[in-house]
């Protein structure tokens, strides 16, 4: 073989390996941005989910603590929202969710409250039904976070 063949074929291989060694980089680069930009949009996603809960279930669980009648569109957006939970978040999260609508149901067949109850109650921390649904939506959070290196 000539010398200048081997030469040519050298710095094609190297240009081959040079420009595969880029794509490849350059894909996993794309690649690694896509999931951060979808766990974003994930994470703000249920954040608007939770936030949406959180002040669905204040509200309906005000009103069962001082009427007897059920606030029906509320237990339905209530209900609405805790499917939607279904499919997208932990069963930790589902279950605190599902547990804080069975305390707002039991709630209106309760007795109506006074605000002299309401007032005892937000005292001594009963009257705070989603402590334990909003710890479980930080932890998902908190792992939801991109690793830092």
């Amino acid at each position: 073989m000539d010398v200048s063949i081997i030469s040519a074929l050298a710095a094609l291989t190297g240009a081959a390996v040079g420009g595969l060694t880029s794509g490849m980089a350059a894909w996993l680069n794309h690649r690694s941005q896509v999931r951060v930009e979808w766990a974003l949009h994930e994470k703000s996603r249920r954040q608007t989910l939770y936030r949406d809960f959180i002040e669905d279930a204040a509200k309906c669980y005000i009103d069962a603590l001082q009427h007897d009648k059920a606030d029906i569109p509320g237990l339905v957006s209530l209900y609405a929202k805790l499917s939607s939970m279904r499919a997208v978040s932990s069963k930790k999260v589902v279950q605190r969710a599902d547990d804080v609508v069975r305390k707002v149901l039991d709630a209106y067949l309760e007795p109506d409250k006074s605000f002299v109850e309401l007032r005892e109650m937000a005292i001594d921390g009963t009257i705070d039904l989603l402590r334990g649904f909003s710890e479980v939506c930080r932890d998902e959070f908190e792992q939801m976070r991109p690793i830092q290196f």
